[in-house]
């Protein structure tokens, strides 16, 4: 019998702009994780450790990040589309370019992206748009609804 991969190996292991649905990565350890601008739809990420990892040009929609850590992580041009990062932990964060929007689900909020709680203390929020969001950003942070300059 084959060893089970780990969720790092089942990341790592993947082509680049590959697309992943509905995956489960709650809980999960993918510290300092580098992805190869891979597709995520439906995917969980509820409660991983995504520190220092690096994201760059990944898409996730309607994907579940609430309570992730992704402090120190570099999400440069990263696309969430109707995701929940509600209580997620960007503190220190590179979200240069990154697009946080919606999908057309129905009538908003619904379909829209959700920072409630959202840490983004010290994050670069370089061309970040965030009138595509719902909820509000933690003290530190920015308000959804404000363009982020950092």
């Amino acid at each position: 019998m084959g060893r089970v991969m780990t969720a790092r190996e089942r990341l790592t292991s993947r082509r680049k702009y590959e697309a992943l649905r509905g995956e489960r990565f709650d809980g999960d350890d993918l510290t300092s994780v580098c992805l190869r601008e891979l597709r995520f739809t439906r995917c969980s990420f509820r409660g991983a450790d995504l520190r220092h990892a690096t994201l760059d040009g990944c898409g996730f929609k309607l994907c579940d990040l609430r309570g992730a850590d992704l402090s120190g992580a570099s999400l440069r041009g990263v696309s969430f589309a109707g995701c929940d990062l509600t209580g997620a932990d960007l503190r220190g964060a590179d979200l240069t370019g990154a697009r946080f929007g919606r999908v057309l689900t129905g009538t908003p909020p619904h379909g829209l992206t959700d920072l409630t709680g959202a840490r983004l203390d010290h994050a670069v929020l370089r061309d970040l748009p965030l009138d595509q969001v719902v909820g509000r950003a933690e003290p530190g942070g920015v308000r959804p609804g404000a363009e982020g300059k950092g």
